[in-house]
C-alpha cells in the first residue's frame, strides 16, 4: 500500500509536457519535489501543482494558482504574481493541510543574459490551516541560470515550516539548499 502513489507519480510526470509550460525537479539533501506549471509567463493566470517526498515517508503535494503579469523592477524586467498555494502534507500519525496567501517575483538580469533571481513567499494563517496544521510558511529563493533555449539550472533555498495544533512547537516539512533544473515546453 506505501508504493502504490509511485506509478501514479511516474505517470503524472510523463504526462507533463501535453499539458504544461514547464517541469521543475529540485532536490535538497532530504527531499526531491517535481513542480508542473500549466501556463507560460506571458499568460494573465498560472496554475501549477507539485509534489515533495521528504525522506523518512512525508509526502507534501501542492496546488498554486496565481495572477501573473510582467513589470519592472527598477530598470530590470520582471514577472510578478499574486495569488494562493494549497499544501497538504502526510507525515505517519500527523497530515495537516493548509491555503497560503502571497506571491512570487521573478527578476531577469539583462547584463548577463540568462540569468534571474526568483523568490516565492505564502502565509496560511490559523483559519486557513486544517488538520494538525495551526499555521504555514512556505518561502523560496533561487538563482537560475538558462543554459539552452528550453532548460535551466537552478540552486537556492527553500523552506516549508507549519506550528502543530495542540502540541507546542512547530516543524520544518521540508527545509534546505536546493539544486535542479526546469525545462520548458
Amino acid at each position: 500500500m506505501k508504493y502504490s502513489r509511485v506509478p501514479l507519480i511516474v505517470l503524472s510526470l510523463a504526462a507533463a509536457p501535453v499539458f504544461a509550460s514547464d517541469f521543475d525537479l529540485s532536490l535538497t539533501n532530504d527531499s526531491a519535489k517535481g513542480q508542473v506549471n500549466f501556463f507560460d509567463t506571458n499568460a494573465d493566470m498560472q496554475l501549477g501543482a507539485g509534489y515533495t517526498y521528504h525522506e523518512g515517508s512525508r509526502n507534501i503535494g501542492n496546488i498554486d494558482f496565481h495572477a501573473q503579469g510582467r513589470t519592472a523592477l527598477g530598470n530590470l524586467p520582471a514577472t510578478a504574481g499574486l495569488g494562493l498555494k494549497a499544501l497538504g502534507w502526510d507525515d505517519d500519525r500527523l497530515d495537516g493541510a493548509a491555503i497560503g496567501l502571497g506571491g512570487f517575483g521573478t527578476v531577469n538580469i539583462p547584463n548577463v543574459p540568462g540569468l534571474s533571481l526568483h523568490g516565492a513567499l505564502h502565509y496560511a494563517p490559523s483559519i486557513l490551516s486544517f488538520g494538525d496544521s495551526e499555521d504555514m510558511t512556505s518561502l523560496e529563493m533561487r538563482v537560475s541560470y538558462r543554459v539552452i533555449r528550453n532548460a535551466e539550472l537552478f540552486g537556492g533555498y527553500r523552506y516549508l515550516n507549519t506550528d502543530l495544533e495542540d502540541i507546542r512547537g512547530d516543524i520544518n516539512l521540508d527545509e534546505g539548499v536546493m539544486v535542479g533544473m526546469k525545462l520548458f515546453f
